[in-house]
């Protein structure tokens, strides 16, 4: 497979699916795909975690970013489809449950699970510079320190060591 993140839209809700692991490298693209589809007017994006094998806590805050999005955004919502027990655990250990709908009972796409990933579509990876996938991460854990004060206990070092990266490579480009 040559992207482990695949996409499609549907009516009144567009899917976004984690092949292999979820992290800061497949980040870009499933933020990149989202963030168009919510400035489009969606309300519901799905993330299918299925085949998702883990996600690091970059991939975590991008999706709490997008679901913080959403909600603010007339009532939208970000759904997480067959998260599986250990991804379900994760979301739940950095209090993301309260923020995401894991599996929710009366979703649009209940029952239809195979039917979509048939006609899933590849994205390219949006990597971006350097200085840009930094600045992505250092988002994605300050959406995770703002979700609880636990988080910003345990994310406090790994924020303060990027915002000291960037301020010392404010110009640096790729």
């Amino acid at each position: 497979m040559d992207s482990p993140i695949l996409v499609g839209v549907f009516d009144r809700f567009s899917w976004i699916r984690c092949v292999g692991k979820g992290s800061f490298l497949t980040s870009p693209s499933v933020k990149a795909f989202g963030e168009e589809r919510i400035s489009s007017g969606e309300r519901c994006l799905v993330v299918d975690l299925g085949g998702c094998l883990g996600m690091d806590s970059t991939f975590m805050g991008t999706l709490a970013g997008m679901a913080a999005r959403l909600s603010a955004a007339d009532g939208g919502r970000l759904q997480v489809a067959d998260p599986g027990e250990r991804n379900r655990r994760s979301l739940e250990d950095l209090g993301l449950d309260f923020l995401l709908d894991i599996d929710p009972p009366e979703a649009l796409w209940r029952g239809r699970v195979e039917e979509i990933r048939r006609v899933l579509e590849p994205v390219d990876h949006a990597a971006g510079s350097e200085r840009e996938r930094a600045i992505q991460v250092l988002e994605a854990h300050r959406t995770l320190a703002d979700a609880s004060p636990e988080n910003a206990r345990k994310f406090a070092g790994v924020i303060g060591l990027l915002e000291n990266e960037l301020d010392q490579k404010p110009h640096e480009k790729g």
